[in-house]
C-alpha cells in the first residue's frame, strides 16, 4: 500500500489543522492506521491510531483531549483533527499502516512504530507562539 500524507502547514498556537492520508493499493479497511510525528533531535513518537473499522482509537496522553483520529474507509483515508495546537507540537507527522488483525495485543501494537508495515512521506506541521 502506498500513503500520501497532506494538510500540514504553519499555524499559531491555539489554531487547528487537519492532515489527511490517502491510502492506494490494497483494500483500505484490512489495515489498523497510525499517525506518529517526529521533531528535530527527537525520536518518532506516537500521536494517535485507529482499528481497521475504526471502533478503537488510541491517542497519546500529550494530545488526548485536542487531536482526533477518525478513518472513511470509503475514501480510502485517514485524518487527524488537531485543535489547540501548541508550539510543542511541531514537527513531521506520518501516517502508518498495519497489516495485522484485531486481537487482544493489538492495543501494544497501535502504539508502536516497529509493528507498522507501511509509512507515508510525512507532512510538516509547524505551531509558532
Amino acid at each position: 500500500v502506498q500513503l500520501q500524507a497532506s494538510g500540514g502547514g504553519s499555524v499559531q498556537a491555539g489554531g487547528s489543522l487537519r492532515l489527511s492520508c490517502v491510502a492506494s493499493g490494497r483494500t483500505f479497511s484490512s489495515y489498523a492506521m497510525g499517525w506518529f510525528r517526529q521533531a528535530p533531535g527527537k525520536e518518532r513518537e506516537f500521536v494517535a491510531a485507529i482499528s481497521w473499522s475504526g471502533g478503537n482509537t488510541f491517542y497519546a496522553d500529550s494530545v488526548k483531549g485536542r487531536f482526533t483520529i477518525s478513518r472513511d474507509n470509503a475514501k480510502n483515508t485517514v485524518y487527524l483533527q488537531m485543535n489547540s495546537l501548541k508550539p510543542e507540537d511541531t514537527a513531521v507527522y506520518y501516517c502508518a499502516a498495519e497489516e495485522g488483525s484485531y486481537d487482544s495485543d493489538y492495543s501494544r501494537r497501535a502504539t508502536s512504530a516497529g509493528e507498522y508495515d507501511y509509512w507515508g512521506q510525512g507532512t510538516q506541521v509547524t505551531v509558532s507562539s
